[in-house]
């Protein structure tokens, strides 16, 4: 049997990821950098531990290891570090990582990642897993499809990582992909989207969809955008964040997105893909995704969920529904 790592799985989604993966009964090992907590969840899960930074030695820890599912954001300064291992080592590597530059690193690195055998998956959690999906569905509703637009809605609060990484993400910059190229667009202004509420503005930001969009459906015209309601999104001394919302908050607010598809006569389709909260998503789908990669469905090189999945993936997921507007 192939053995997954779950690193960072002392985390907010990384207990619940680790939690999933023993009702399951996946054969997996828990990895971070804290021996303590790490011990702890293990004795409580009955599973072996490992203790590595996610540096450049982290190759020699990834003996024995088929999967490496990364749980430790914020993910531009663990996701280098353990792609490169993963490749070393020979491990295939997935993330749930919403952060445009990680998309880009895994890109750029998916050449030597097929000559190495190795599969770079990042993006199974709710972002980009619901999104990668409905694009995939939406682009077939129209004839050669030429512009995409995705939004995102994001109710409820916020987790410490998440706000991290949205950190991150803003601090990329604005762009959009035209022509087939990722380029910087500063000037970029707000939309109106309708999540099944009437319309609510939505604002530019730069998701790795702006990547996984181009590969899972050739769309050459790509922009993001976010509707962030209420508390959503935190201000502040990040580090002092709760963990994340509890199961009864991330119960009250379920997820949405819409994607938008204009094809090369003006004809435009939309579509709208509702999940239980992205918190709660995230370790069903991120779980689902390592045990297919185990069981052998792969590709070395630099991959989607939908691509590889199929754009179905998103609604094995329970709660998942898409609905054409």
């Amino acid at each position: 049997m192939k053995t997954l790592l779950i690193y960072g799985a002392t985390g907010y989604t990384g207990r619940m990821v680790a939690a999933h993966a023993k009702t399951l009964g996946l054969d997996f090992e828990i990895a971070g950098r804290n021996r303590q907590t790490l011990a702890s969840l293990a004795e409580a899960l009955a599973v072996p531990f490992r203790v590595f930074e996610a540096d450049a030695d982290a190759a020699q820890s990834l003996a024995g290891i088929d999967v490496l599912l990364n749980f430790a954001g914020p993910f531009a300064q663990t996701a280098e570090p353990l792609m490169r291992a993963c490749l070393e080592a020979g491990v295939d590597y997935l993330d749930i990582t919403a952060e445009i530059n990680v998309y880009r690193l895994a890109e750029r690195l998916g050449a030597k990642a097929a000559e190495a055998g190795v599969m770079l998956l990042p993006g199974v959690g709710w972002d980009v897993v619901p999104t990668d999906c409905l694009t995939v569905h939406v682009a077939q509703r129209v004839q050669e499809p030429r512009s995409l637009r995705v939004a995102l809605q994001v109710p409820g609060s916020m987790s410490r990582g998440s706000a991290m990484s949205v950190s991150e993400i803003i601090g990329a910059g604005l762009m959009a992909r035209v022509d087939g190229h990722l380029v910087p667009t500063p000037d970029a202004q707000p939309r109106h989207f309708d999540f099944g509420e009437g319309p609510v503005p939505c604002s530019p930001l730069s998701f790795g969809d702006l990547v996984t969009g181009w590969y899972s459906t050739g769309i050459p015209d790509i922009a993001m955008f976010v509707h962030v309601s209420g508390e959503a999104f935190p201000e502040g001394d990040l580090s002092l964040l709760p963990d994340g919302p509890t199961a009864e908050q991330r119960d009250a607010h379920r997820a949405r997105a819409i994607a938008e598809v204009t094809g090369a006569d003006g004809t435009v389709a939309r579509s709208m893909i509702e999940t239980v909260n992205g918190y709660s998503y995230t370790p069903l789908a991120a779980v689902e995704a390592a045990r297919r990669v185990l069981e052998g469905e792969r590709r070395p090189g630099f991959e989607t969920p939908a691509r590889l999945f199929g754009g179905g993936f998103a609604e094995t997921i329970e709660g998942t529904t898409i609905t054409d507007c």
